[in-house]
């Protein structure tokens, strides 16, 4: 959440994601970068599995959770797979942009490489208050 809340002072879509290793330990942590980067790309998720990576001196994240604050698009998803997470935890759900228990549902996919553990729903209300406030102060 404090990813997602800085992400949000910065002007970014309050997203936050950490990578732990299997005893817990942060290995990196971001928040959205999108607008000041000018890359649609630059998803919380995708900063931080790069930067664990990085981190761990490997590609592949086999022993790691990823914690986000907000359900993965299908870009995120597929990554969250192509780095062989171990455990993907999120907040808030996101029926219109999910790629996880919405849309195109990555890892039900027969072509999906690796399949993570999945859990879904952690503090979703905060989550999920913390993007309506965003998206309202825009409105």
């Amino acid at each position: 959440m404090q990813e997602a809340r800085a992400a949000a002072a910065r002007g970014e879509v309050p997203v936050g994601a950490v990578v732990t290793d299997a005893a817990g330990q942060v290995l990196a942590r971001a928040g959205n970068e999108v607008e000041a980067r000018r890359d649609p790309s630059a998803h919380a998720e995708l900063l931080a599995l790069r930067a664990a990576a990085a981190a761990t001196g490997d590609k592949l994240l086999p022993q790691a959770t990823l914690w986000v604050t907000l359900e993965p698009c299908a870009m995120c998803a597929q990554a969250t797979a192509f780095f062989r997470v171990k455990r993907l935890v999120f907040g808030a759900y996101d029926p219109k942009g999910g790629g996880v228990e919405h849309g195109p549902r990555i890892f039900s996919q027969p072509t999906c490489h690796h399949v993570p553990e999945v859990v879904g729903g952690v503090r979703e209300g905060e989550a999920a208050a913390l993007l309506r406030e965003f998206f309202a102060g825009l409105r």
